[in-house]
């Protein structure tokens, strides 16, 4: 009985077409339907080679997968996943990064934000200063089963890959020393005004921190201070203090300054009609162009105040309704 099986198995591996299936295969055996006979001797082998992958995966060891704890985010929530630089502040000093603000690098940031958002279409909006990205995923986003986990990771290994990806692009031949890390977390907002009040504190801290920054710098590369000098000047001063500064001592009106630097960067998705030209072939064996419309959805920047209601109500696509 051996033997003919063998010869069986032979013949199918040498002589069937390709095109005939495996479960055909099985059903030859089966013709000879004698328990211990030549069918049995076909169709323990042929079901040995032709196995269930999924089955064949299960181990005694499978176990272990109940360790795994459940990181299910809250349906009827914005996810946002915050990313900020780790140990940027060395980072920037070994890569010469201009004070106050580098627009290479913020350029940087903002086009490994745009990667992100690209790769991941139900981000409905982002927001980034400095060092750090905030991106939004739509209440009803269903992307890798709402695991926080599987969406930190992967806005993080997509906006790191993105920043080594794009370096060149920025900083031109300008090496990159040694690869930027990212930390990353996960925060659910289940309303419009909470996120809304996320994304404003988040501007609200570029505002402040834009501010010291420029006067400091202004202090220590116009005003000859060394940075501990400038640090005791800036001691207990309010905003209203730190304008003065500029504008007094070195003729500098802040509200001036880069909106880039003071706003930070919006990044929100927009339909814009694009012309292309296609040549087409006609019934006459002519060649001709012809120029075709079409919209399509781009990522845009901005770089404004999204604390106040006028940039909500001129994108009123960006949130979902509460009571939806």
């Amino acid at each position: 009985m051996k033997i003919i099986s063998r010869v069986f198995l032979f013949i199918i591996f040498r002589l069937v077409p390709r095109n005939v299936s495996w479960s055909s295969l099985m059903l030859v055996g089966k013709v000879f339907s004698i328990r211990g006979g030549v069918g049995s001797c076909i169709v323990r082998p042929l079901a040995r080679l032709f196995t269930c992958p999924s089955n064949m995966a299960k181990s005694k060891f499978e176990y272990v997968r109940n360790f795994e704890t459940d990181d299910t985010c809250l349906r009827n929530c914005y996810i946002v996943v915050r990313l900020d630089g780790r140990n940027f502040h060395k980072f920037a000093e070994q890569h010469k990064f201009t004070k106050p603000n580098d627009d290479r690098a913020l350029g940087l940031m903002s086009r490994s934000a745009h990667s992100v958002m690209e790769e991941l279409e139900d981000i409905v909006i982002a927001y980034g200063q400095s060092d750090e990205f905030s991106f939004v995923f739509k209440r009803t986003s269903t992307w890798f089963k709402r695991r926080a986990s599987k969406l930190m990771t992967h806005v993080a290994s997509q906006f790191s890959s993105s920043y080594v990806f794009y370096w060149k692009e920025f900083f031109g031949e300008q090496p990159l020393l040694y690869p930027p890390g990212f930390d990353g977390r996960v925060v659910l907002y289940p309303s419009n005004r909470n996120l809304k009040d996320y994304l404003s504190w988040r501007q609200a801290d570029c505002h402040i921190n834009n501010m010291y920054n420029t006067v400091f710098w202004t202090l220590v590369q116009r005003g000859g201070l060394t940075t501990v000098q400038a640090e005791d000047r800036l001691k207990g001063t309010l905003a209203a203090d730190k304008n003065e500064i500029l504008f007094s001592e070195f003729d500098i009106n802040y509200n001036n300054e880069s909106s880039l630097h003071r706003k930070g960067t919006t990044l929100i998705w927009e339909k814009r009609d694009e012309t292309v030209t296609k040549r087409l072939k006609l019934p006459n064996e002519e060649e001709k162009d012809v120029h075709v419309t079409r919209s399509r959805r781009r990522v845009q920047a901005y770089h404004c105040d999204i604390i106040g209601e006028q940039f909500w109500e001129e994108h009123p696509d960006i949130l979902e309704d509460d009571n939806s």
